[in-house]
């Protein structure tokens, strides 16, 4: 080989890697750097005490949360205005976070696979009102008593209204034996879930079913006679510009430079390997980037409009964005309202990963959030800033407190540990405030001598007193606890 063409080879290695380190920096105008300044150093808690407006820095919250990495995309007028990932994908590997970083999506699959399943009602594949077990063939739903007599259609399966069992998966470790579909919905080893089974009647409420959605991929596969994650790719993702994501359980060798790994709430790494494998696609298989999932976001809303059709058309899509028995609950989406506007949600809780999206249905606006820790309370402070930020009116509607200051010659008798669901929680005296430390450390709000909150965990907490008037523990206010599950 001449020198020349040495230099020549020498060149292009150079450009081609510094090329594809550029494709992970990219550089925005002034003016959007300035917005992800502002976004950064104003995330908001769920509550607020008096005029003044509590606000965090992202870096200062991940730190306090144990969040190791975590990407976001903001959505503007029907447009990925910026994306920004944060600390690192791996920390053991010096592997920092970029917007190319696949995470789990979790729950936030099922609205994938929902526009899969309505891909095929559009072509004229699959009746969303008839019976599963018409399409059904390599299974078939063994019903009982529960179900009454009525049969459950996809549309239920889709809007968490069959009534079935199983909530979610917990996934399985590397090394373990991985089940069939078959085998997950019957719970026969070696699945670790148990048999996905009627409950109560198709269509009388609302009851929350990652096994429902795992009969609909079930039914996909039967009907198209293809692996799930080959249709889902070539019919759902490619077509939404969703290039980088994928179904497959587990990822292909060739993937694992760009995959996070999931850390614990103590901010430890997943034990038993760097995240799980959920057989279960449609509920909680895909790996994804918030810069993909905004790609859905737009589709979506350009779809509701009419403006676009790349899977699903505007009939199809406003079916998908309709609750079906009540206000909340539409085909693999959550629709809330804020004020006048109303938004298309979900939100996901893998092992090690938490994630979740906004979409607004009128004004082109939305928020993906992507994090790779078990900690979710970050989540919602970063959209509410991203809300605030960008005007989203109404959108951010804290808790509104009133405190007051406990006497400081009183703070003593608050101190101590106590146990609260197994778990041994401390509350000590710093700098001359009361704080509760669990895995995250918190500075207490108290809205009586009896009752507190914090800012890091959306729940009301009030102290219990023994026979003599002495503190002996706390309560967590279960409503509120009911309030967060209402908010995924």
């Amino acid at each position: 080989m001449t020198l020349k063409s040495c230099l020549l080879l020498s060149f292009l290695f150079i450009f081609l890697n510094t090329s594809a380190f550029a494709q992970n920096k990219v550089i925005y105008s002034k003016e959007i750097n300035n917005q992800i300044q502002k976004v950064e150093n104003n995330l908001l808690p769920w509550a607020q005490a008096g005029t003044d407006t509590l606000k965090f820095n992202i870096y200062k919250r991940m730190a306090q949360y144990k969040i190791q990495g975590l990407s976001i995309a903001v959505i503007k007028n029907y447009k990925i205005i910026w994306a920004k990932a944060y600390g690192w994908a791996d920390v053991k590997e010096k592997r920092p976070v970029t917007n190319n970083t696949l995470f789990q999506a979790a729950s936030l699959s099922k609205s994938i696979n929902a526009i899969g399943l309505l891909k095929l009602a559009q072509e004229g594949k699959i009746d969303l009102n008839k019976d599963i077990n018409t399409y059904l063939t390599s299974w078939k739903f063994p019903y009982d008593s529960l179900s009454e007599g009525k049969k459950i259609s996809t549309a239920n399966l889709l809007s968490h209204t069959a009534g079935l069992t199983v909530h979610g998966f917990k996934g399985y470790t590397k090394g373990e034996a991985i089940p069939t579909l078959p085998e997950i919905l019957d719970g026969s080893k070696p699945a670790n879930s148990p048999p996905v089974r009627s409950m109560y009647p198709p269509g009388k409420k609302v009851e929350y079913s990652g096994g429902g959605t795992t009969i609909s991929q079930l039914i996909l596969e039967d009907i198209t006679k293809e692996k799930y994650q080959d249709y889902m790719y070539k019919n759902v993702l490619q077509p939404m510009g969703m290039i980088q994501s994928f179904f497959n359980q587990p990822p292909a060798s060739n993937k694992t430079a760009l995959l996070a790994t999931g850390y614990r709430l103590n901010g430890l790494e997943m034990e038993g390997g760097k995240y799980n494998t959920y057989p279960e696609k449609g509920a909680a298989g895909l790996w994804t980037t918030p810069t993909d999932l905004g790609k859905y976001i737009i589709e979506t809303q350009l779809a509701y409009k009419g403006k676009s059709a790349k899977v699903l058309n505007q009939k199809m899509t406003q079916l998908r964005l309709t609750p079906f028995i009540d206000s909340i609950n539409a085909f693999g989406v959550f629709i809330n309202k804020k004020g006048t506007e109303k938004y298309f949600q979900h939100s996901g809780s893998n092992e090690g990963f938490v994630s979740q999206y906004r979409g607004s249905l009128e004004n082109g606006n939305g928020v993906v959030v992507m994090v790779n820790s078990d900690n979710t309370n970050i989540m919602n402070e970063i959209i509410n800033s991203v809300a605030k930020i960008y005007n989203w009116k109404d959108f951010y509607q804290p808790v509104h407190k009133d405190t007051i200051a406990i006497n400081q010659n009183s703070l003593d008798k608050y101190t101590g540990a106590y146990k609260i669901d197994g778990n041994l929680i401390t509350i000590v005296k710093k700098n001359n405030q009361l704080w509760l430390n669990n895995i995250v450390s918190s500075p207490m709000h108290f809205t009586s001598v009896l009752d507190f909150y914090i800012t890091e965990y959306k729940a009301d907490y009030s102290f219990i007193l023994d026979d003599k008037g002495e503190i002996k523990g706390f309560s967590i206010n279960k409503t509120r606890l009911a309030q967060k599950q209402q908010d995924r």
